[in-house]
């Protein structure tokens, strides 16, 4: 079993961006033990409601709660899945439609673990991480975000 990992924040103000997630990846060219990493970027989606536009997405979470479920979903995932590493970033404040609000990347010694264990980290946080969103449309109104 490996060491547990200490608690740390996974939240950024506003969006994720291409630089942030290219230096997280370059770390880990020089790790000679790891086979394959995966990655999962959550984008913010212009979805169409009620026939307005989705432009943002401000989110909000309760941030001592939701970095105890994060450090949860990451312990569980180092025991489940061989993973030689593991990030994992989540917005809050506003994000625009376009831009990444979720990054979730893992590494292995082998191929199949990633994607399975990717597939498990995301849909835990989908299930289980109190972060909340707040679509906002292109005239300025507002609704909640459900899950989807």
């Amino acid at each position: 079993m490996k060491d547990k990992k200490p608690m740390k924040s996974v939240f950024k103000e506003g969006a994720i961006t291409s630089e942030f997630i290219g230096n997280s990846i370059y770390k880990h060219q020089t790790k000679t033990s790891i086979g394959a990493h995966n990655i999962f970027l959550g984008q913010v989606r212009a979805d169409e409601i009620n026939g307005k536009t989705v432009s943002a997405i401000e989110y909000t979470a309760y941030e001592d709660m939701a970095n105890q479920k994060f450090h949860e979903i990451r312990e569980s995932a180092f025991e489940k899945f061989d993973l030689t590493c593991m990030h994992i970033y989540h917005s809050l404040g506003t994000v625009k439609a376009g831009e990444i609000c979720l990054f979730v990347f893992v590494s292995s010694p082998r191929r199949k673990v990633v994607f399975e264990a990717l597939e498990y980290i995301v849909e835990a946080i989908k299930a289980d991480v109190p972060v909340f969103g707040k679509e906002i449309f292109e005239d300025e109104s507002h609704q909640w975000k459900v899950n989807s």
